[in-house]
C-alpha cells in the first residue's frame, strides 16, 4: 500500500523465494499501473492493482500486507491489517502521533500478528555487529550519542486550490485524516511538512537516527526532551522546522539530533550517528558500516559492506514462516518513534517535555 517508497517494498519482496505479490495498491492510478507492470514482469503469479486497501484485506488467502503510505495512514492501516488477520510490514515512523502508537501495538498484541517497522538498519549486518561490540565494551561505558542529518531541500512554495487530478482519489488519500481542501503543493511528498499529515524531518529521518541512538545506548523513553529550531530558509507553506537541535535526557546518558534540511553544510562531514564512551568513539554513516576511534581521535578500525534493505524484508517473512525474532518488532520500534513524537510535542509547545 503506497507505491512511492512502496516500490522498494515490492522489489525486495520479489527477490525472496516462495513470496508472491498478489496486490499493489495506491490512490494514484499512475502509480498503481507502474507497480502492476513491475510485478507482472517479475513473477508468473497473478497480481491485481487496486485503489482501496480494504479490498485486499477481504482476501482470506493473503498472509501479509506492506504499508508505505503517509504517516497518518500507517497506524490505521496496520490496525485494519491486524484485525483482518494479516501480518504487517509498515514503514517508519509507523504512527502520526503517540496515541496511534499505543493503538497499533495493542492491535498487534491482541491479534497475535507479526508487525515489523521499516527501520531497516536493524537488519544491517555491520550495524548489528557494532551494537554488539558496544555491549561488549569496545569503547567502555557509553555516555552519550549525537545524530546528524543534512540535506538541500528547497522551498515547497505556497499552495493554490486546484481541481483534484483525475488519476488521484483524494478522498482515500486523506483516509483517516480530517478532510482539508486539495492544493497543488501537497502530494506526493510535501505532506511531510504539514503537521496535519506528517511529523517533519524529525519523523521522516530523525526516527532512523534516534532508533540507532536508543539501540546503542540501551535505553527506552527519556525523562526530558528539548527541541529548538524553526522554518528559517523559506517563506512558504512548510510548518515544520528545517533547522533544529533536540536533546533527550535518559538520566544516565543522553543523545541529540542535529538537523539541517536545507543546507548540507558541505564544509563539514558529520557521521549519521556517533557514540561516545569512556574509552573511545564508535561512528556510523547511513549505510552498513562503522568506524572506531580512540580518545585521541585516531582511527582504530573501519568496516563497511554493501547496503541492502533485503535482509529486513527477509526477517519479516521468516518471522511469519518459522517464528524468527523480528529485528524491529512494532512494540520496541514505536518506542523510537515516541522519541520523535515527544520532540515534536516539545517544539510545538514550550520547547521541552518532561
Amino acid at each position: 500500500m503506497g507505491l512511492g517508497r512502496g516500490m522498494a517494498h515490492v522489489k525486495n519482496f520479489l527477490k525472496l523465494s516462495n513470496v508472491e505479490v498478489t496486490y499493489v495498491c495506491d490512490v494514484d492510478d499512475h502509480r498503481t499501473a507502474n507497480g502492476l507492470s513491475v510485478v507482472t514482469k517479475s513473477q508468473a503469479a497473478a497480481c491485481r492493482g487496486i485503489t482501496d486497501l480494504r479490498r485486499m484485506l477481504e482476501d482470506p488467502s493473503l498472509d501479509a500486507i506492506s504499508i508505505a503510505a503517509p504517516n497518518f495512514w500507517q497506524a490505521p492501516a496496520t490496525i485494519l491489517g491486524c484485525q483482518a488477520a494479516k501480518h504487517v510490514y509498515v514503514e517508519n515512523p509507523g504512527s502520526h502521533n503517540a496515541a496511534e502508537a499505543e493503538l497499533m501495538v495493542a492491535a498487534a498484541r491482541q491479534h497475535k500478528r507479526q508487525v515489523q517497522m521499516g527501520n531497516q538498519r536493524r537488519s544491517f549486518s555491520l550495524i548489528i555487529e557494532a551494537m554488539q561490540r558496544l555491549r561488549e565494551g569496545i569503547i567502555g561505558k557509553v555516555l552519550s550519542c549525537r545524530t546528524f542529518y543534512t540535506s538541500s531541500r528547497g522551498s515547497i512554495g505556497k499552495g493554490k486550490p486546484v481541481p483534484v487530478p483525475n488519476h488521484l482519489n483524494y478522498n482515500l488519500w486523506q483516509g483517516p485524516a480530517p478532510e482539508r481542501p486539495y492544493k497543488d503543493n501537497l502530494i506526493p511528498y510535501n505532506w511531510h511538512w504539514h503537521w496535519h499529515y506528517g511529523g517533519g524531518e524529525m519523523a521522516n529521518n530523525g526516527v532512523h537516527a534516534l532508533d540507532l541512538a536508543r539501540w546503542g545506548l540501551g535505553v527506552d523513553l527519556p525523562k526530558r526532551v528539548i527541541y529548538g529550531g524553526g522554518r528559517y530558509h523559506f517563506d512558504d507553506d512548510q510548518e515544520t522546522p528545517d533547522t533544529g537541535m533536540a536533546s533527550f535526557d535518559f538520566d544516565q546518558c543522553t543523545t541529540m539530533w542535529d538537523q539541517s534540511s536545507c543546507n548540507r553544510r558541505r564544509s563539514e562531514t558529520p557521521p549519521f550517528v556517533s557514540f561516545y564512551g569512556e574509552g573511545g568513539v564508535l561512528s556510523m554513516n547511513t549505510g552498513n558500516n562503522y568506524i572506531l576511534y580512540d580518545l585521541d581521535g585516531k582511527e582504530m578500525e573501519r568496516k563497511s559492506l554493501p547496503t541492502s534493505d533485503a535482509p529486513h524484508f527477509a526477517n519479516f517473512i521468516n518471522a511469519i514462516r518459522n517464528g524468527e525474532k523480528l529485528n524491529s518488532e512494532i512494540g520496541d520500534a514505536q518506542v523510537s518513534t515516541l522519541l520523535c513524537h515527544l520532540a515534536n510535542m516539545a517544539w510545538r509547545t514550550s520547547g521541552a517535555v518532561d
